[in-house]
């Protein structure tokens, strides 16, 4: 009989993807005061992912847990989570950056992760190939290695089978590749994997009753201390229009002026 699944999967709270990110006066960091956060659209396929394998009960789930960790407003993003299947959920809190705190780093995140998959007992673990903010696309790698675990990264197709082993299918330069690994495992999640779902009113309210439990990041005795430093940052150049040509002995004769040709 397939060993039932205790999922964990990780969301964050970033910048809405429709919004444009705009460079704060120090040219430090993105500014983040006043901007429209919303769950990073990579965590929603894992959630998906997570739910969708417990309506096919095979494996049968025994329990999804999501976790953020971050400001206040995280919560935001965990009542989503829990709106759209995830049973209960874990607010990790760290202060805003806007009061003298950064967020964690990939590494960071990764050692805190592997304390959850500890404490709680977790055998499979489904998260963004990255996340829109940073795209380090360092977690789920990260975190295999630090719990020696079997990885599959960006997948867009999860199959199992009786014996506790996990085929991802995932999209390469040259097409498709298959891998299969035993459980327990760290999968990484892309765009073609699912459609998450919407959270409906009435599961939204659900949501509202379901366990929020609050850590810190001492409850797990991580440390939050940065290993990297962001020199600067600044908007890409603007584009220059563009010209029109007659004919194409004019585009061939503009493109050898360029130097193209």
């Amino acid at each position: 009989m397939p060993t039932p699944l205790k999922i964990l999967v990780p969301v964050k709270r970033v910048i809405d993807y429709a919004v444009k990110p705009r460079v704060n006066k120090a040219r430090t960091a993105v500014e983040t005061q006043g901007v429209k956060h919303s769950m990073n659209p990579f965590d929603e396929l894992s959630i998906e992912a997570a739910v969708q394998m417990r309506e096919r009960k095979n494996p049968p789930v025994d329990d999804i847990l999501a976790l953020s960790a971050g400001p206040a407003k995280c919560v935001d993003v965990l009542r989503t989570a829990m709106a759209m299947g995830a049973d209960r959920s874990i607010h990790v809190e760290i202060p805003d950056a806007g009061q003298g705190q950064a967020e964690l780093e990939p590494l960071g995140v990764a050692k805190l992760l592997a304390k959850v998959v500890a404490e709680e007992g977790r055998n499979l673990v489904i998260l963004g190939k990255q996340s829109i903010d940073d795209d380090s696309s360092q977690t789920g790698q990260m975190l295999a290695g630090l719990l020696g675990w079997s990885q599959a990264t960006q997948a867009s197709k999860i199959e199992f089978d009786d014996n506790d082993r996990v085929s991802v299918t995932r999209e390469v330069d040259g097409g498709v590749e298959t891998v299969r690994f035993p459980l327990p495992g760290i999968i990484t999640t892309d765009l073609r994997l699912n459609e998450p779902r919407y959270a409906s009113l009435p599961n939204i309210m659900k949501a509202k009753k379901k366990k929020l439990e609050k850590k810190s990041l001492s409850d797990y005795g991580v440390d939050e201390g940065r290993r990297l430093k962001t020199v600067k940052v600044e908007e890409p150049p603007p584009r220059k229009g563009g010209g029109k040509v007659e004919d194409v002995d004019g585009m061939i004769a503009k493109l050898k002026e360029l130097g193209a040709i």
